[in-house]
């Protein structure tokens, strides 16, 4: 790892280099497009979880807008909404 390279590049170098390597010769295409897919819904979904859902605690650790976040988990098919709370019982 380089001074300048954090982990998440590293990983993303690394799993590229497979990738080509793996294509053994075949025409790389789309690749901008697979690479965002790829790292995108993970993150997405690791962000929702530690912003236990809510979407404008999400946005703001992503620094997006929240209409922008909404378009995002609907493109990946994350359907992350706020949990309900449950009714208490009466005893």
């Amino acid at each position: 790892m380089t001074a300048r390279q954090g982990p998440l590049a590293v990983c993303v170098q690394t799993a590229l280099e497979r990738y080509f390597r793996q294509l053994d010769g075949e025409k790389a295409t789309d690749l901008y497009d697979l690479v965002l897919a790829q790292v995108e819904k993970p993150l997405l979904e690791i962000v929702m979880s530690h912003a236990g859902s809510n979407q404008c605690k999400a946005a703001e650790m992503l620094g997006i807008n929240r209409n922008t976040l909404r378009k995002k988990l609907k493109q990946h098919g994350l359907n992350h909404q706020a949990p309900r709370k449950r009714p208490r019982l009466k005893k």
